[in-house]
């Protein structure tokens, strides 16, 4: 069995945000972030333990993978879904976030262990390529356009 200290230092090297949250009601309140979610949201551990990570979203709470994680606690399930959150200084990044349920031995929800990916560069690039596609079938348009009407 792993010894709390090793398993302390594994989710400290972590690359990805994680976190964990006990349900309280209709909220999830933050009990522990690792050093990576600090580095990512630029919020230190003391500054959001014991608050719903709603926060991350300030008021940008009608995004589509929100309803789907919503979904998801209700129904106590594991989901993943792309979400854009907001740093402490307010600059978004796009959040790849797993959420996965905890349960007793008694088969009670306990926790919630979330990991959080910074997506931002891989979520920009299929925007620039969406929109270079849509140039691209503008341009085709404009050349069979031109090319009909060369030869009528």
């Amino acid at each position: 069995m792993i010894n709390a200290k090793l398993l302390q230092l594994v989710i400290d090297a972590s690359n990805d945000g994680i976190v964990v949250a006990e349900q309280e009601g209709e909220d999830n309140i933050l009990i522990y972030a690792n050093r990576a979610f600090e580095r990512l949201t630029g919020y230190a551990s003391a500054d959001i333990l014991y608050q719903d990570c709603r926060f991350l979203q300030a008021d940008d709470r009608d995004q589509p993978g929100l309803a789907a994680i919503r979904a998801a606690l209700k129904s106590r399930q594991p989901c993943r879904q792309i979400i854009r959150n907001y740093r402490k200084d307010g600059s978004p990044f796009w959040n790849e976030l797993s959420i996965t349920p905890v349960f007793n031995q008694a088969d009670q929800l306990t926790y919630y262990i979330g990991i959080q990916k910074n997506v931002t560069e891989q979520v920009q690039a299929q925007e620039r390529v969406k929109q270079l596609e849509a140039e691209v079938a503008s341009l085709q348009a404009e050349v069979a356009r031109l090319t009909a009407k060369l030869q009528g």
